[in-house]
């Protein structure tokens, strides 16, 4: 590696301190380009670089030079650089927050999880067939709840080396035939099926669990049939892949656990009576009574980093500054207003993802004002923000038609209606604003429909002008006056038209 700097100019000169026989010898760039230089020694280059720049009460040329020689600085405990360190929370945070890593312990939901793993267990373990329905609002923990009853069931040997999975979702599994494909598949079962001749579904799914029979015929391996979005299986013709599953859970030759997750609650009115009076009726609700306490709590213990990280010193580090990140107050508001909106994890995670993208080695912290601006992106409102790009005679035809929306009370207008309120605006206001021309301001009126803040209300079906055809405003007062406060260098006229009572 070589150390290149242009000739004559000032950084390419350096002070060698430590030269053997020199008190002060001057580096050029002729004996820089000359010397082979390791890392090591273009660090300690690069730190004598700053030091003489600094003592000469100049400003650093280059930010970059410094976050190099902070990454690559090892740490006493582990050996490892700032940059690993900041890479590795990212990986773990990152891991976390997108339910790559199942949590210890579900939050809030112990009562939910202790009935569904001690149903589970009877099945595995015990031979005893179940159904059950997991009911909940998106978000809720549905997945999270059985993975995490999985994970514990799973742990024991006994039932690890027995117990099978199989795991269909009614948004691929559209039909009963498609459904059986799968399940053969996941029992590794396709070369059985492939020498078999079935006459009916029924038999078909028979076969298929009589053929996970192992040893005698008094014992067979248990299987967890996992069903999400249950809804979308009632919708399948007769009902025939639920019927037969809830048939076989209700007798006693093959352990069958059938566990369902739904988000509406009147799921068992969707189902047929024969398939209804083979049902368990076994609910579990994630009905979820968190407080603003344990929310904080688990703010702070998805943030917090485990004890097992490499770097220790990082580790303390880390884990004072997210304790000192829970006691602001604007965190706490911020955190306030996403409970208020939201009590589920999957909007806490968003935010959090966005607040870990500012951490960086020169920032290897949170901070509140990550979490504010995170805060704010994710509750930007997108037509508001696309205002704010757009150029002053598209805003006043957005004044225009706000004011047409309050004139006729929300009925649909056309662009030449659009096109009188703006002249009014043009006569009172000439000195402000240039009176453009009729074409200029059609094509800024068909810009505002490519961008969809106007909507036509045809839909393209009857054959009429552009310049006659209804349309309706996509955007509400408050989304107009908002984006006039924000938009850079707006005139006061404009403003003050946007406000008044009248167009």
């Amino acid at each position: 590696m070589r150390a290149c700097a242009p000739a004559g100019s000032q950084e390419g000169k350096f002070l060698d301190q430590n030269a053997p026989g020199h008190d002060r010898t001057e580096l050029t760039h002729d004996k820089l380009s000359t010397r082979p230089l390791g890392e090591a020694n273009v660090r300690s280059l690069l730190l004598r670089f700053y030091q003489v720049i600094k003592s000469q009460k100049q400003e650093p040329p280059r930010r970059v030079f410094i976050d190099f020689v902070m990454s690559k600085r090892k740490s006493r405990d582990t050996g490892m650089t700032p940059g690993e360190c900041v890479s590795q929370v990212q990986r773990i945070l990152r891991e976390r927050f997108c339910h790559q890593r199942l949590p210890d312990k579900p939050m809030g939901l112990e009562s939910q999880y202790k009935h569904l793993l001690e149903l589970l267990r009877r099945t595995a373990v015990h031979g005893e067939s179940n159904s059950v329905l997991i009911v909940g609002p998106r978000g809720a923990g549905k997945t999270m709840l059985l993975s995490c009853a999985l994970r514990e069931l799973l742990d024991l040997q006994e039932v690890k080396k027995n117990v099978l999975l199989v795991r269909l979702s009614g948004l691929l599994q559209t039909d009963d035939r498609i459904a059986l494909r799968e399940i053969t598949r996941q029992l590794h079962l396709e070369n059985v099926v492939g020498d078999k001749v079935f006459g009916s579904f029924a038999e078909n799914l028979v076969f298929l669990l009589e053929a996970l029979k192992k040893g005698d015929k008094s014992s067979s391996r248990p299987v967890f049939f996992i069903l999400e979005e249950f809804d979308l299986f009632s919708h399948h013709k007769n009902q025939t892949l639920l019927y037969n599953l809830l048939d076989v859970s209700q007798s006693a030759q093959t352990p069958v656990a059938v566990v369902g997750l739904t988000c509406r609650l009147d799921v068992l009115e969707l189902l047929e009576k024969r398939v209804k009076s083979r049902f368990s009726h076994r609910q579990i609700h994630l009905l979820t009574s968190l407080t603003f306490c344990q929310y904080q709590e688990a703010f702070q213990s998805k943030l917090c980093l485990p004890d097992d990280f490499p770097d220790r010193s990082f580790l303390q580090e880390w884990n004072l500054s997210v304790s000192r990140l829970c006691e602001d107050k604007s965190v706490q508001e911020v955190l306030r207003k996403q409970f208020n909106s939201s009590k589920d994890f999957r909007s806490l995670h968003l935010l959090l993802l966005l607040a870990l993208s500012r951490v960086s080695v020169s920032n290897p912290t949170l901070r509140a004002v990550d979490v504010l601006d995170a805060a704010r992106m994710s509750t930007a409102d997108a037509k508001a923000n696309i205002l704010h790009g757009l150029s002053i005679l598209e805003l006043c035809l957005i004044i225009a038609m706000k004011h047409l929306n309050d004139i006729y009370d929300g009925e649909p207008f056309n662009f030449h209606m659009v096109h009188n309120e703006f002249k009014k605006f043009i006569q009172r206001k000439s000195h402000s604003i240039h009176n453009f021309e009729q074409p200029v301001v059609f094509k800024a009126f068909e810009h505002l429909l490519q961008l969809e803040l106007v909507r036509p209300l045809d839909g393209g079906v009857v054959r009429v002008q552009k310049e006659f055809g209804l349309v309706c405003l996509m955007l509400d007062h408050t989304q107009v006056m908002e984006a006039l406060q924000r938009y850079p260098q707006c005139p006061t006229d404009v403003k003050q038209w946007a406000a008044s009572a009248f167009g």
